[in-house]
């Protein structure tokens, strides 16, 4: 965890909404990508597209799931919350971005980046928690399929997916709180796209020890504990894959965990770079980008990484096909 130096930055034709006596902030200011008018305009189509097919791909593989039968097993009840989880993690983002692009006013009330900043961190720290779930999910599928059944009971899925959610809000109070206690001072404007903890830290007059330590232990807890336990897990599926002696049991075996696989190791990869470097390597015009893959881009992509290689989404979606024509 970084806590970067201040960057002297001057937004003339903004006007700042802050006491200096008292540090009090009521409103910050949104950069965003760029101030060019045309740029903003092919941004604002590019992300309402991306918004559009996020919400589109993620809901159908959801109503696919529930209406489904043979798409009520442990691993699709993960996916669906997954899907869930992408539409609520991208609508937190891209309707301020959209705003942003074809309005003039780029300003976000503090109670406002207070809520951005809240569900940002609680849905993230969420799918964290829920990837480390699906990877155990895929581990009992592969070490013994025969008690997949009863080893992911309904009971235990349903707890794993509870605590995700539990885990991450919880978290999220604690970031929250500890953030938005901190002394805004210098100048009111966010370089980023929306409330995140890099570019509010640099608007804070004194990062105490304490507050250190906090950004410390939510990494610990919501980031490199998910990702060892899904190491872990991947180690054990490895070798189970490896005592399979035929290879197209082998090749069977590796395709039922290869999307999770791909997921894991986008977003984590995304977040890691981010968030786990020292301050020194920081730069806000390019972590800018990488946050707008795991924000935006990452939600877009997971309905496609878990239905383009499954064929039992796909005769699902055939079937919804061929049952909406039906009735028209």
């Amino acid at each position: 965890v970084f806590v970067p130096h201040k960057q002297e930055r001057t937004f003339p034709s903004q006007s700042l909404t802050m006491e200096r006596g008292n540090h009090t902030v009521t409103e910050f200011i949104l950069v965003g990508f760029t101030t060019d008018p045309v740029m903003q305009l092919v941004l604002f189509m590019v992300f309402l597209g991306v918004y559009s097919l996020t919400v589109v791909a993620n809901a159908t593989l959801i109503v696919l799931i529930c209406n489904d039968s043979r798409l009520h097993t442990p691993m699709y009840f993960f996916i669906g919350n997954l899907s869930f989880l992408d539409v609520w993690y991208s609508s937190v983002y891209t309707p301020k971005i959209l705003m942003t692009c074809i309005s003039e006013d780029k300003s976000i009330s503090f109670a406002g980046c207070v809520c951005q900043f809240f569900f940002s961190a609680g849905l993230a720290y969420s799918e964290c928690y829920l990837l480390a779930a699906m990877a155990y999910d895929r581990y009992a599928a592969i070490s013994n399929p025969l008690l997949y059944a009863q080893t992911m009971s309904s009971r235990l899925c349903i707890c794993l997916v509870v605590y995700s959610y539990t885990g991450g809000f919880v978290n999220a109070i604690i970031l929250t709180s500890n953030t938005f206690t901190l002394d805004f001072c210098g100048d009111n404007v966010i370089d980023d796209f929306f409330c995140d903890v890099p570019p509010l830290v640099k608007l804070a007059c004194d990062v105490k020890e304490s507050y250190q330590a906090v950004l410390y232990f939510l990494l610990a807890s919501n980031v490199i504990t998910p990702t060892a336990l899904i190491l872990a897990s991947y180690v054990f599926i490895i070798a189970a894959i490896l005592r399979i002696r035929s290879t197209q049991g082998r090749r069977k075996a590796f395709s039922t965990c290869s999307s999770h696989l791909v997921s894991v190791t986008l977003y984590y990869g995304s977040i890691l770079y981010i968030y786990s470097r020292p301050s020194s390597s920081y730069s806000l015009e390019r972590d800018k980008m990488v946050s707008t893959f795991y924000t935006v881009l990452f939600p877009m992509l997971n309905p496609m990484i878990y239905s383009l290689r499954n064929k039992d989404v796909k005769e699902a979606l055939k079937k919804l096909i061929w049952l909406t024509q039906s009735d028209v």
